[in-house]
Formats: C-alpha cells, sequence, structure tokens
C-alpha cells in the first residue's frame, strides 16, 4: 500500500534485531503507542462515564446513549477485525478515535442545551468508532509481543491505558473541587476531555503496521496482506460457529455488564460530584495494579503457558467471588426505594468502606480483562487473526453493556443486577479453563499451529532482494 521500503543489507538487518527494545519498530513502543492512544481516547471516556450519567444529574440522556454505543458497538465489534484488516492499524484507528470527540462535545452541548438527540447520535456514532479502535487495539496487543510474554505487555498497555482514567479522573475532581454540592460538571470538564481526545485522535498517526514491526529476536510479527471484503464477511461469519469464541461468549457478556451497576449505582449514588472524580482517579489506577499482577502470574508463575493460564484464572476466580461478596454486604442497606440519606463526602468519617469496595471493583475489572485478552492472544500468532477474535470478543462484550444500561434505564433493582454481575462472572470462569485445557498448548503454538512469524533474511540475496510494503 505506497511506498516501499528495501532492505539492502546485512548489516542493516543484524541492527533491527540487536538495538534497543526502546526503538520505534520494537513491539515495546508499538503496544507503548497504542497504550497512549487508549489513553487519551477510551481511558477519558472511561473517567467520563465513571462519574455516573456521563457528569449529568439526570442519567437518561447518557443511558440513552450508551444503549446506543453499545448497540452499534456489538455490531463493528465484530466487524471491526475484517475493517482492520482491509484498511490496516492507521485509518481504523483514526476513523475510531475522532468519534471520542464528538461525544464529548455532545455532552458539552447537552450541559448547555438539554435535548438529548444529539447525544444519542453521538453516542451512536462512537460505538462505530469504538468497534473499530477496540479491534485494531486488540491485534496490536495480542500479536506484536512476544508468545511468552504477551501477559507481561498486556499489563504495560493496560497500564498506560487506565492512566487515562486516573488523569481524567483529576479533571472533574479538580474542576469542581468547590462545588461538592453541585450536580451536573461545568463546561470546562468537557472541554478537558475534547484536547486530550483529540491528541490521541493525532497519535494513532504513529502506529506501524504489523509487518514493519520487528522482534527482539529478529522475527516480524506477521507477513500480513491486506484483505479483502468478501474474505473478511466470511472469516466473522465463520466466528459464530468457532468453539473457541462461543467459550468467551460468557466472560466477554460479563465483562462490561457491571460496569453500569458499579458506575450508576454505586459511585453515582453513594458519593457526591467532586468525590466521584476522586473515587475514578482510584478505581482506574487500581486497574494498573491488577493488570500488573495478573499480568506476572501469566508470565511468570510457572513455565508450563497451560499451567499460568490456569492459575491465572483461580487467582482472578477467588478474589472475584471475595469483591462481590463484599459488594452484597455494601449493597444490602440502600436499593431504589431505600435511597442513602446524603451522599458521602472523601472527608466524611463513613467514606472508608465504600471506598475499597469501588477501589476493589476497579482492581477486578483490570484482571479480569487482562486474563481475557491473554486468553484470546494464546489462540492464535498473527495479527489478521487476532483482530477477528478481539473483535468478536468486543462486539459480544459491548452487547451485554448495551442491555446492561437499559437494565438500569429501567430501574432493575440494585441487588438484582448485583447478583446478574456476580452470576455472569463466575459462569465464565470453569469455560475458560476448558478452553485453555483444549486449545491452549505448552510449546508457545495454538491448537491449529497457528504461527505466522516471519523470520528477517539472513543472506546477501535474500537480503538485497527484501521489500517492505507500507
Amino acid at each position: 500500500m505506497g511506498a516501499e521500503v528495501v532492505v539492502k543489507d546485512e548489516e542493516s538487518i543484524t541492527k533491527l534485531s540487536t538495538k534497543s527494545r526502546f526503538r520505534y519498530n520494537s513491539p515495546l513502543v508499538q503496544v507503548s503507542l497504542i497504550g497512549l492512544v487508549c489513553f487519551c481516547c477510551p481511558g477519558m471516556f472511561n473517567a467520563l462515564s465513571g462519574m455516573g450519567g456521563g457528569g449529568q444529574v439526570d442519567r437518561t440522556a447518557t443511558n440513552n446513549a450508551n444503549t446506543a454505543l453499545y448497540t452499534t458497538f456489538a455490531v463493528f465489534g465484530i466487524l471491526g477485525g475484517g475493517i482492520y484488516n482491509i484498511l490496516g492499524p492507521h485509518l481504523t484507528l483514526a476513523a475510531g478515535c475522532s468519534t471520542y470527540v464528538l461525544y464529548a462535545g455532545s455532552l458539552l452541548y447537552y450541559n448547555n442545551q438539554p435535548h438529548q438527540g444529539f447525544v444519542i447520535i453521538a453516542g451512536a456514532l462512537l460505538g462505530i468508532g469504538a468497534g473499530l479502535l477496540w479491534a485494531c487495539e486488540g491485534a496490536i496487543m495480542t500479536s506484536y509481543p512476544p508468545p511468552n510474554r504477551k501477559g507481561t505487555y498486556i499489563s504495560l498497555f493496560w497500564s498506560i491505558f487506565n492512566m487515562g482514567g486516573v488523569i481524567g479522573g483529576l479533571v472533574p475532581f479538580i474542576l469542581n473541587y468547590h462545588r461538592n454540592e453541585a450536580a451536573s460538571v461545568n463546561d470546562g470538564t468537557y472541554i478537558g476531555f475534547m484536547c486530550f481526545m483529540s491528541a490521541g485522535t493525532l497519535l494513532s498517526f504513529a502506529i506501524l503496521p504489523p509487518n514493519r514491526v520487528v522482534r527482539d529476536d529478529g522475527t516480524r510479527c506477521t507477513d500480513v496482506k491486506y484483505s479483502s471484503v468478501s474474505k473478511e464477511a466470511t472469516e466473522v461469519l465463520k466466528l459464530f460457529t468457532n468453539w473457541k469464541m462461543l467459550l468467551i461468549v460468557p466472560a466477554a457478556w460479563a465483562s462490561n455488564f457491571f460496569y453500569t451497576y458499579q458506575f450508576n449505582n454505586v459511585n453515582a449514588v453513594l458519593f457526591n460530584l467532586r468525590t466521584r472524580g476522586l473515587n475514578n482517579v482510584f478505581y482506574w489506577g487500581a486497574q494498573m495494579l491488577g493488570s500488573i499482577g495478573i499480568g506476572y502470574i501469566l508470565d511468570f508463575s510457572f513455565q508450563s503457558r497451560r499451567m499460568r493460564g490456569f492459575v491465572g484464572i483461580s487467582v482472578v476466580a477467588l478474589l472475584g467471588s471475595a469483591i462481590w461478596g463484599g459488594g452484597l454486604a455494601n449493597q444490602l442497606p440502600y436499593s431504589h426505594d431505600r435511597p442513602q440519606s446524603e451522599k458521602l463526602d472523601f472527608k466524611d468519617s463513613s467514606f472508608a468502606g465504600p471506598f475499597v469496595l469501588y477501589f476493589s471493583y476497579g482492581l477486578l475489572d483490570a484482571m479480569f480483562q487482562s486474563m481475557v485478552y491473554w486468553v484470546i492472544g494464546a489462540l492464535a500468532d498473527d495479527s489478521q487473526t487476532l483482530s477477528r477474535y478481539s473483535g468478536f470478543y468486543k462486539g459480544v462484550q459491548s452487547a451485554g453493556a448495551a442491555v446492561a444500561w437499559q437494565v438500569d434505564t429501567h430501574k432493575v433493582p440494585f441487588l438484582s443486577q448485583l447478583i446478574v454481575n456476580w452470576s455472569l462472572t463466575t459462569i465464565s470462569y470453569p469455560l475458560l479453563v476448558l478452553l485453555v485445557m483444549l486449545a491452549v498448548k505448552d510449546d508457545n503454538k495454538t491448537e491449529d499451529e497457528i504461527v505466522n512469524e516471519v523470520p528477517v533474511p539472513s543472506s546477501n540475496k535474500d537480503i538485497n532482494s527484501t521489500a517492505i510494503s507500507t
């Protein structure tokens, strides 16, 4: 697709594989860059959503916008992998990132003109853009790293990405610090989010295609050839009968389903405006800790890759059961019909317990999703296959989220929402264990032995004739 970079001599090839891992075309730098893109766009969106109602006192508009968002996300999440394989990372990411700016702008408009139509349309467009962005991100995060270090790179990405939520949580906390009784955030909050999201859109052009990324051992990530619409349509349809994807469905459905309950019915219901912003700082900060911890277990705890998978799933299952049990104890005293008499402020003596629970929810979210991404990354090595798998995961995840936002809009009891969330995550653990048992091998090859690493040529004859398409 365009210009060609010709590798002319063996010395240049040696330099590619022996230079610092901080070189521009290394997996480390490229995964860090996609982390920064997600820091600016979905990271800031998460901070905005984490306040409950997108920072608005009336959650109806944002609940409806999120339903539209996750409905289109469900479709384009599944199609996103195929679109990425056709367009490549630059166009796919830039198109996706630009929709985040539009969504934040729609909330700025709603803050001054409370008509929800624009917000809902922007939400639907964001769902399309998010499907493209996350399919591209999933392909990069799971195919660029070396097979035996995917957990480490996933935790690196997750830490950078969730730093966006940390910084994004500080924005409303600082700008609304003296408005502890205020219901909706001020205009400056939304403008700040738009600036970050615009920067992420520009940064997306720094991402290299997979055939230009060289690992430390000299292998390229994949010998990707841009696909056709007909081929991708066929491959996407096959995902719905792929037994490995079917085993991931419960985990995918659960992995964003709990956001509605945690953001709207814990953070927004229990805490005042400025404290909700502060809570988000620690919620997304906890995600950084959770991703690092589970990443270490999944890469370094045992020599056997399958054993690392079993241990990682077991740790998340045990911790998840304990955290949701704590959530149950916290939920029992209040409901729609028995609201809390006064919203908590971070200076209140009773703040600590609910705060620790909300922090723990963030910890569990990162561990759960990092674990699922690790399993997906262990099923294949080439970016085309993994972009489709990641897109399928995000599509199902978004379908669950679309349902969850409407569940909250229809005032389903808080306790019922908690029980459904706990049940969905619990069901997913044995299915993931089964998937690891049947499809993940200890020799860094998948069940289908899909390994598409392309070694860099070593002979002068090969070197002089090698062209890398850009």
